[in-house]
Order: structure tokens, then sequence, then C-alpha cells
């Protein structure tokens, strides 16, 4: 992700260092990583889900990952799901993958108030890249993550432009905020911080936009994981929201900036709403990235819900 200019243990358990240099390893040395999966509980409503994700056209190694999985925890089932958009590399949004979810359920109060848990869980990872930062480097990450709850209850939040946006009877809902520099120009400047317009050329949806504020003349969006440089004037609060699952919802779109870019919310629903196997889904929306010249990495995740 360009987000940032170019200015700017128990016993056998494996260190910290090991942790990310294996995961790194393990990653996908192609330039794409797909896959589907579903729910298993016949307790709640069934949950599927596909991902793809695309290397960018930017000249930098891929510096997004996804998590896709299922838990079982305390006669729940727990569907997680989330896209980690890195910048200055991705050692940061690899430590996000292995680390915030299970963060986030080992909050004592995660089912008591689970708004309480996610965001507390987004503070303590944030503190603990930074205190890590001599081995994860001076990068961050966005997020976008969601938990689907026995099938009927949906929690998403995010810090950045990682962006969940929900199919509700054929029309777009976004669920997220995009954290945007002139959005929170007032708290950045009360942190001592400044927003500034650099000369470039920025396109979305095919047209030329202008250039785009950044923080301190670095990065493109007010909060983020890391980026211990600009911490001081970034937040790595999450923007949250509950939705109870019914019949009007029939899937949820999570992706990185480099399908939004290049493509308005309810183009994205048009696109994929007849398309019932949510990896074709997500594989359709990358592509369709792809034609629309999207220079970014390209990470999405479908989940349908029935």
């Amino acid at each position: 992700m360009s987000k940032q200019s170019a200015t700017a243990s128990s016993r056998g358990a494996p260190s910290f260092f090991d942790r990310i240099t294996c995961g790194t390893c393990m990653r996908s040395s192609g330039k794409q990583d797909t896959g589907k999966g579903k729910s298993k509980s016949s307790k709640s409503r069934r949950v599927s889900h596909g991902f793809h994700l695309v290397k960018g056209k930017s000249g930098h190694d891929m510096e997004d990952y996804h998590v896709a999985e299922y838990r079982k925890s305390r006669n729940h089932e727990l569907g997680l799901f989330a896209i980690f958009d890195g910048h200055l590399g991705d050692s940061v949004p690899n430590y996000l993958k292995d680390n915030l979810f299970d963060n986030i359920l080992n909050e004592p109060n995660f089912w008591k108030d689970p708004a309480v848990a996610i965001r507390n869980a987004y503070c303590s990872t944030d503190n603990s890249i930074l205190e890590n930062s001599l081995q994860l480097g001076p990068g961050g990450s966005t997020a976008v993550t969601a938990i689907v709850i026995d099938g009927k209850d949906l929690w998403i939040a995010n810090v950045g432009d990682s962006r969940a946006v929900v199919c509700e009877l054929g029309a777009a809902n976004q669920l997220t905020v995009d954290h945007e520099p002139h959005v929170e120009r007032k708290r950045i400047e009360n942190k001592g911080g400044f927003v500034t317009t650099l000369p470039g050329k920025v396109f979305e949806f095919d047209k030329f936009v202008g250039d785009v504020p950044r923080v301190n003349g670095q990065l493109a969006v007010a909060r983020a994981f890391g980026d211990q440089s600009l911490k001081a004037h970034l937040s790595s609060e999450p923007d949250m929201r509950h939705v109870p699952i019914d019949a009007t919802m029939d899937f949820v779109i999570l992706a990185s900036d480099g399908l939004w870019k290049v493509m308005k919310n309810q183009e994205a629903i048009d696109l994929v709403k007849t398309i019932k196997d949510p990896q074709a889904a997500a594989k359709r929306l990358t592509t369709e990235a792809l034609a629309r010249n999207s220079k970014d990495d390209i990470s999405c995740i479908v989940i349908r819900f029935g």
C-alpha cells in the first residue's frame, strides 16, 4: 500500500523475531492468494466466505495480509475476518494477522462488552507494535476487522481507509469510516502535528482528483497501527459498528483501498450481488479493480450469510 510518501514466552515457544520471520516466510511468494471456507455449527445461521488478494503494480513487495477463519469459544462459533493493509514494509500487518484477534478474544470483557474489548485490544496491540519497533521497523498498517458471532451478530471495526460495505436488500451501506487527514485536521493539529497537501497526481474512479492531504506531509491516513515516527499525531482508536444479522443482509465486502480507490460502494455491490460463490465474488472484485488500473495491492474478502 502506498500510504506513505517517498520522503518519508513459554518453554519451546519461538521468540518475537522468530514469529515475525516465520510468518513472512510462510506467506505465498506468488502475486495472488485466494481461498474460501464456511461455518460448521448447526446452531447458527450459515456463514461462508471467500478471499482474493493481488499484488499491486507499485513496485514494492506485497504488503497486505488477511485473516479468514472460524473458531469455537464458550460454545459459540466465531467467524474472524480482517484485511491489514501495510505501508513501508509488511512486518506490522503480519504482526496484526498473528496477534490482533487473539488479543481481542483474550480481553476479559469480550463476551460482556465486545465494543470495549475491541477498542482495548486495538490500543494494546498498537502499544506492543511500538514497543517492538526495532524488530518491526518504521512502517504501519490500516485494518478492518469483522467478528461474526453465531451467524447472528456482526462487529466491525477499522482504522485507516480499509473499508467494510454490507449489501442490504441490494443497496450498499458502508459500515466503516475512512480516516482521512483533512477530516481529522483539528485533532492532529491539537497534538502538535500538521496536515499538508503535496503536489502529485492522484486518480480515483479513473479521474484526476488532485493531491492528497498527508499527516506531517507523509501519511495519507489519520489513523493506523505502528508508524512510530508519526504516532504522536496519529490515532489507533477504531470506529466500530454492531449490526444484528437479519434476512435483509446478503453479504459484506471487506477490502483495502486498492479496491475502493477505483470503485464506488454501490458499484462493488452491484458487480457481485448475483455471484453466490464468495471466492468467485472476491476474485471478480479484484479483477475489476485491476482492469480499472488500480496500482495498489488489492485485497478482498466477501462474507455471505444464509
